[in-house]
Parts: structure tokens; sequence; C-alpha cells
């Protein structure tokens, strides 16, 4: 069962600064018992002049927030800390308008974070098997005939991969040409996965390739045939343009990957057990 944690949970957990700074230092540092500099056995105690700790006999100062996504930030560490844990509960993701508005911030500042937060969003490394349905979709793109899907006129391609009942990848691309979507395949699909696609052409290679390719035909409106279908990632794509759509309004191409890796997160953690709080605040925590 996934676990909660509520607003009340959050708030109780994380009162104060030094509560907030200590939980970096344990994931910093752990339970550090020797200095790095004198190799003594000591304790760490906070400093109260600076967000940082020494050792009890030579004085070596250690600072958890070095090189995080916190450094040099004027930002209260529980603000920090707050606007994770929206990011940890909304479904929608989290806009620096909301972040402004939240915090009394200036916009430049809201932004920033946010920015900073979504560099914790990595890519999931597992290889995907079993079943994987493989698809495309296009964000953005204002003006000209703005035409839907593939043609359309200044918009940004996304290529898709997700196994069923597993994890999603996801990679804004420059195109959807073969050479630019097969070398992504082959990379993060086990060759001999049962590959599910519509009937655009790049994908016709894939049995080629060692795959065990299966077809629906969009054009002929066919969209399930037993098994065989793209659904779960038409799903995700549904779900990943409300929210640009709702929440940030438009989203410039230098930016969009790590929007779609905010999105795909969520969803490679959907079934955990782990509270995604703590797993985004443990990427937080570490030097980038």
């Amino acid at each position: 069962m996934k676990s909660k944690f509520t607003i009340q949970d959050f708030n109780s957990k994380y009162n104060s600064e030094d509560v907030c700074l200590d939980r970096i230092f344990q994931l910093c540092y752990g339970n550090l018992k020797k200095c790095p500099k004198c190799k003594k056995e000591t304790n760490f105690y906070k400093r109260t002049d600076k967000k940082a700790y020494s050792c009890q006999w030579c004085g070596h100062l250690l600072s958890p927030l070095a090189g995080t996504i916190f450094h040099k930030s004027e930002t209260p560490l529980k603000n920090w800390f707050y606007i994770i844990y929206l990011f940890s509960v909304s479904k929608n993701g989290v806009s620096g308008k909301e972040i402004e508005r939240q915090l009394g911030c200036t916009y430049k500042t809201a932004w920033r974070m946010a920015k900073q937060i979504r560099q914790v969003f990595l890519e999931n490394k597992e290889v995907l098997k079993g079943i994987v349905e493989l698809d495309e979709t296009y964000v953005g793109g204002k003006g000209g005939n703005n035409k839907r899907g593939r043609g359309s006129e200044n918009k940004t391609p996304v290529f898709g991969m997700v196994e069923r009942k597993g994890n999603i990848k996801a990679t804004v691309t420059v195109d959807t040409k073969r050479k630019t979507v097969m070398p992504i395949i082959r990379k993060h699909v086990v060759i001999g996965t049962e590959v599910m696609t519509d009937e655009y052409l790049p994908y016709r290679s894939l049995p080629g390739e060692g795959y065990n390719h299966q077809t629906v035909s969009h054009g002929a409106r066919e969209y399930v045939r037993g098994n065989i279908h793209v659904n779960t990632l038409e799903g995700f794509w549904s779900q990943l343009k409300r929210s640009i759509n709702g929440t940030y309004h438009a989203v410039s191409p230098k930016y969009l990957q790590s929007y779609v890796n905010e999105f795909s997160f969520r969803y490679n953690y959907r079934f955990s057990s782990e509270i995604l709080f703590d797993l985004i605040l443990l990427q937080g925590a570490k030097k980038v």
C-alpha cells in the first residue's frame, strides 16, 4: 500500500530551519563518526552563524547544502521543503506563479526554485521488457496551421516507451524519424520484447531489429485489437498535455525535457510504498 504523507505530517516533521538542515546533513553524510580532516572520532555541532556543522575537535566545517539544489539560496530551507512537498503531492505540477503566491516571493525566485527541483527528476535507468508500447506526441506550437499530431508546425516532438504495469521513458527529440527513434529504442528496450505501436512508418523496421512487433491502425480508426494497443502511452500523453496547458500554459522546447522528466518520475513511482517527498528530497540533497 502506498504510504501517505499529509500536510499535517509535513508540518509536524519539518517545523523549523534547524530540523530541515539536520535532515539534509543526515542525507549527505549519514552517521559520520570521524572528522574528514583530523580523523578523530567526533560529534558535529550546528553552527549558529552559518548553515554548517563543525567538528568538536578541529572545527572543520561541513556544509550540507554546498553543491545541492539549495546551494547559495537565500530562501529559507523550510520553504524549499514545502515546495518539494507540493511537487510530491501534485498530479498536475507546480507552476512558478503558484510558488510565488504560496511563498510571497518574487517570480524570479519562484521560477528558479521550480527549475532546481526539476533537476532531481532523473530518468529511470532500468531497461524495458515484457510488453512495451511505443508512441510519440507533439507539444506546444502556437501559430501556423496549429495542426495536431504528425506534421504539426512549431511543435516539439516527444518520443515515449512504456512497459505495461512498469516504467515509462520519454525523450524530447528533434524529430520522429527512424534514424532518431531507433537508437533510443535499442538503448532502452530489450531485444526480443513484444513491442506495440500504431502504423507509423518508422516502426516498420522493428522486426528487423529483433523485436516482436504488433500494430494497430489508427488511420483506420482501429485503437484496440485484443491486447494490442498504445492506450497506456496515450493516457500518459493526455495527462502531460493537460498539465502543461492547465498549470504551465506553455513550456519552451529548451526546458520541456525537465517537465517530461517530472511527470515520468511521478508515473514510475505510482506504485511505490515509499513517500514521494522523501524520494525527491533524497535526490535534492545530492551534489549536482
